[in-house]
């Protein structure tokens, strides 16, 4: 059986052919628009697909779309927020006026720079009138109470025409190509909990999806059990982690589909102690459920920021976070009896989070899947239909996207005018050249699936000094707050990382952090942060050999089985897809050399 997956098309629109269970191909449609979390109708991922796989129209016995019809998600919406008026009237919010007091006396007098903000103790200067607002409208108990009243207005009716716009987008889109009639759509939470299990390769897992909304809902908990699924319960919006995680990311001046990341680095240099108090005061928590009282007013996180150290507001969210979080999980794993538990969802991106569940008491393995995000819901569905039955293979690959032909590569090259090689030992090249300080970028093979670049579309050095993070930031046209990743040999990791049991799976894909060794925080200084993590990608020769040889030969010429590995983009544009976008993105970024397939090019005018 074929099924056509495509994800929401509000956000980072995606489509994935699956057969049988098996993904044969799955991409992002922002690769091939080069708009970053492209929305819309995946027209060219769609057709990549088909093209890719020898698929005609026909063949596609079932289209899956991880919503149902606008109607129906328009009564869901509806019903959320009659009850969560229901449960403010029975949850009055304490006073904070003392705990933020007793907070200012906590903040400590900084020092110690940190790359990407004017002062350690930088906070979101709004103005008088501003920060006056932002106090009554976060904190005052009538007048926060109408704030969230608003917001949960105006939400509510722009989702519901946003679902009303892309309910028609979809048909007309659908209606085009002729696959109009094999339309099915589905409750998006059992998207996220599908790709999940199905792709964990365990017979039992406690299944557990996090994110800001879908049908209804902020997360679910199943149980998955011989490759079925069974909803044990529902986290109801708006009490949404993604939502609360989204208004402390716009508070602190990031955009909040995009830049959550930026927080999760940020908070490793605040006190989370500080704050957090004062956001648990908001929070009820019961066995195996939570409610996150006026989530949507975003006015109180605006609040902290404009008075608190922009690092503690982040540490404070990222810590109350991980405590709802662990939890909730700790609560289910108890209750099911379950050692394994398997994420997804947006807010399983999160990898400090995925690290604190993966230590909670009870919790043997984890798995998060690669694509945890709304982009990867349509390859969850997708599986769901057309799964043959019982537990399959754990995801092998994330290398689903689009790969190109020798002569494909060439005509590029020829095309930019650059002069390039094609080396006997192009592993060994690369590693000589990254082990005496230059930056290479890797493009080769079938492009990653999801949000991760994981060595097909990556930019490469060593992790001997922290410096080169910023001098490569500069390059890209980045400004972060956290090392980039490093990617390291399946057989060394035991050398670099602590904790690994049960979560080398999720290793592969880059999705949970771990404490590094004191050999790691001693030779590999640029990937680890300033708490002492990283959050590795591990690699097998079998998954890929032309990227582990490369990683090889760098371990005999340095003794480090470790490089620094961040996706290959320009900021805010996509990762590369095509050769004439990696091309482009290796003259603009003015990176030393690009190993492209076989080929190396070296930059035309960096090294004069």
């Amino acid at each position: 059986m074929k099924v056509l997956g495509i994800s929401p098309l509000d956000k980072d629109a995606s489509a994935s052919l699956v057969e049988d269970g098996r993904i044969l191909f799955a991409s992002g449609e922002e690769r091939y628009t080069r708009n970053k979390q492209h929305s819309g109708f995946p027209l060219h991922a769609i057709q990549a697909a088909l093209e890719a796989t020898g698929t005609t129209v026909d063949e596609i016995d079932l289209v899956a779309y991880a919503f149902l019809p606008w109607e129906k998600e328009a009564s869901h919406i509806e019903r959320a927020f009659a009850q969560e008026r229901e449960a403010a009237s029975r949850f009055p919010l304490p006073s904070i006026s003392r705990m933020l007091s007793e907070a200012t006396t906590k903040v400590p007098h900084r020092t110690e720079a940190i790359h990407g903000l004017k002062s350690p103790n930088q906070r979101m200067e709004k103005g008088l009138l501003k920060n006056l607002f932002y106090k009554f409208a976060g904190t005052s108990p009538f007048f926060a109470g109408l704030a969230n009243e608003s917001a949960c207005r105006k939400w509510a009716e722009e989702a519901t025409k946003d679902h009303k716009k892309w309910h028609a987008e979809l048909e007309e889109g659908l209606e085009k190509l002729g696959l109009l009639g094999k339309l099915k759509r589905y409750d998006h939470h059992l998207s996220h909990a599908a790709n999940a299990y199905l792709a964990s390769g365990v017979e039992r897992a406690l299944v557990v999806t996090l994110d800001g909304y879908g049908s209804g809902l902020a997360g679910s908990v199943s149980l998955g059990n011989d490759g079925k699924l069974q909803r044990l319960h529902n986290l109801s919006y708006p009490y949404s982690l993604g939502t609360l995680y989204e208004c402390v990311t716009s508070s602190l001046g990031f955009r909040p589909d995009r830049h959550a990341g930026k927080i999760v680095g940020l908070a490793a240099y605040g006190d989370p102690d500080i704050l957090s108090p004062a956001l648990l005061s908001r929070i009820e928590q019961t066995p195996g459920n939570f409610a996150l009282h006026q989530n949507l007013n975003v006015y109180f996180s605006r609040h902290l920021a404009s008075h608190f150290p922009m690092v503690d507001v982040a540490a404070a969210y990222q810590h109350v976070l991980e405590v709802v979080a662990c939890e909730l999980i700790q609560h289910w794993v108890k209750e099911t009896g379950c050692d394994t538990v398997v994420l997804s969802g947006g807010v399983t991106a999160n990898v400090k989070m995925n690290q604190r569940i993966h230590e909670v008491d009870g919790v043997e393995t984890i798995f998060v899947y690669p694509n945890m995000g709304d982009g990867g819901c349509g390859s969850g569905l997708a599986m769901f239909e057309s799964w043959p039955g019982g537990v399959g293979a754990p995801f092998e690959t994330a290398y689903l996207g689009p790969e190109f032909t020798r002569d494909e590569l060439i005509t590029a090259l020829d095309k930019a005018d650059l002069k390039y090689s094609e080396p006997e030992d192009l592993a060994g090249e690369v590693a000589r050249r990254i082990h005496a300080g230059e930056v290479v970028a890797r493009f080769d093979g079938r492009m990653e699936y999801g949000p991760r670049s994981l060595g097909n579309r990556s930019v490469l050095y060593h992790a001997r000094e922290p410096e080169v993070n910023n001098w490569l930031n500069k390059r890209l046209g980045r400004t972060e707050f956290m090392p980039f990743a490093p990617v390291t040999i399946w057989e060394e990791r035991e050398r670099c990382y602590k904790n690994l049991a049960g979560a080398e799976e999720a290793a592969q894909f880059m999705t949970v952090t771990f404490d590094c060794t004191d050999w790691m925080i001693e030779n590999c200084p640029a990937a680890v942060h300033v708490d002492g993590t990283a959050r590795p990608q591990l690699v097998k020769r079998e998954m890929n050999p032309g990227y582990y040889d490369i990683l090889k030969a760098y371990d005999k010429l340095s003794g480090v089985p470790c490089l620094i590995n961040t996706s290959f983009n320009m900021h805010e544009e996509p990762i590369v897809c095509s050769p004439d976008d990696a091309i482009r993105a290796f003259l603009l970024g003015n990176l030393h050399g690009l190993a492209l397939g076989p080929f190396f090019v070296e930059h035309p005018t960096m090294n004069e």
